[in-house]
């Protein structure tokens, strides 16, 4: 019988997740056309039942928030997964053009490198507000580093020449080569250099 390809392309059966935490939330289920929109993952923590492609393509759809905020937009792309289908299977296949290796390989990668392992959060003792460092769960990792991946993508390509499929590929392969340049990246060192300060 013949393997299931993601995008009928890249196979992710001999992928391996390396960080034993992020092991049960990044899946590489083999699936033809990453876009099940939830249908068959009714249980607790559903997201993780999906592709992590799906899921970086959810994020795609609503890159604009920032806190409160709508800092970033995602201009055409906000709730067209056609067009962020189109958009993540360019950048997949820049990427095994410039690295020559399995691209769903790399975003795994790029997606374990970017997870931050810790943050902060503000705590109210005596009617002042403090901020204390504390661990992020292994869902919220996947979840930060998918999120600042598709904000510092748009981010790169709003109102510039580049398209947001070149700018996706550029911030995937900085953060599987662990790049300052990498918004994940710099935002996982900028996270955990405050928290290890909050300590």
């Amino acid at each position: 019988m013949d393997r299931i390809l993601l995008f009928n392309k890249w196979d992710t059966s001999g992928i391996t997740i390396n960080d034993p935490a992020l092991r049960e939330y990044i899946n590489l289920k083999p699936i033809f056309v990453p876009r099940t929109g939830g249908r068959n993952v009714k249980i607790k923590f559903h997201k993780s039942k999906n592709n992590i492609v799906e899921r970086l393509m959810n994020k795609l759809m609503v890159p604009g928030h920032r806190g409160k905020e709508h800092r970033l937009t995602s201009g055409v792309c906000t709730g067209k997964s056609l067009t962020v289908y189109r958009i993540i299977k360019e950048a997949l296949e820049i990427i095994e053009k410039q690295t020559k290796e399995n691209p769903v390989k790399i975003l795994v990668k790029a997606v374990e490198n970017a997870a931050p392992r810790e943050e902060i959060t503000s705590i109210e003792y005596g009617g002042a507000r403090y901020p204390q460092s504390v661990d992020c769960s292994p869902q919220r990792r996947v979840d930060i580093a998918l999120k600042i991946m598709a904000q510092g993508s748009y981010a790169q390509s709003f109102r510039g020449k580049r398209r947001a499929a070149e700018c996706l590929a550029d911030e995937i392969i900085k953060a599987y080569n662990i790049d300052n340049k990498s918004a994940a990246i710099a935002k996982k060192l900028e996270l955990e250099r405050q928290a290890e300060a909050s300590r």
